[in-house]
């Protein structure tokens, strides 16, 4: 079976591939408990800007650090489970599941790229 480019270029379809995995939307990059604390750093940071501005913003900078973090670190474990699942399998037989990895990275890639 040849790579069919032309089907691996058109846009994802989120219905299918969501349904595929049984869920409504796609899985966070982080976890919900991560995403609240620096939710909260952030909301701390709006709360005092008019009576600490300076804390203020250093506390915004350190969320903001944290995120990209947690996120750096999210995508770089989403990659390698994605590589380890599709590195050391035969192209001929498992195309299917090539394929699947292929939306995967397609979809991360989007969201990325969206934010």
């Amino acid at each position: 079976m040849m790579y069919d480019q032309t089907r691996a270029q058109q846009p994802a379809d989120r219905s299918r591939g969501f349904a595929e995995r049984g869920t409504a939307r796609p899985e966070p990059l982080l976890p919900s408990d991560e995403r609240d604390k620096i939710v909260r750093r952030l909301g701390r940071a709006l709360n005092t800007f008019a009576d600490t501005p300076r804390e203020a913003l250093e506390e915004a900078d350190a969320a903001l650090e944290e995120a990209s973090a947690q996120l750096v670190n999210a995508l770089a474990e989403r990659r390698r489970a994605l590589r380890a699942g599709w590195q050391d399998q035969d192209p001929a037989t498992q195309s299917a599941e090539l394929r699947i990895a292929l939306r995967e990275y397609r979809e991360i890639t989007q969201r990325l790229l969206h934010l």
